[in-house]
């Protein structure tokens, strides 16, 4: 299958944690008007409910992702 690059850049939310290199967990993605699951793989383990950023696509309706904290919602200075 075709890599999607209109996800690359989107935040989604872990429905399933990812294992790190153990295996994938599952992000919903917010794109082309709906929401979208996709296999979410990462270098490290993410738990269940996390913000994620899609970095990459591998096909076949899989994404690598990465934590993401919302730049603007940190302590104010």
């Amino acid at each position: 299958m075709a890599r999607d690059d209109a996800v690359i850049g989107r935040t989604g939310e872990l429905l399933i944690g990812t294992r790190g290199t153990a295996g994938p967990g599952e992000v919903l993605v917010r794109i082309r008007g709906g929401s979208e699951a996709f296999l979410a793989w990462s270098a490290e383990p993410l738990p269940r409910g996390s913000t994620v950023l899609v970095i990459d696509s591998r096909g076949a309706r899989q994404v690598d992702v990465i934590a993401w904290a919302e730049p603007l919602d940190g302590p104010a200075g």
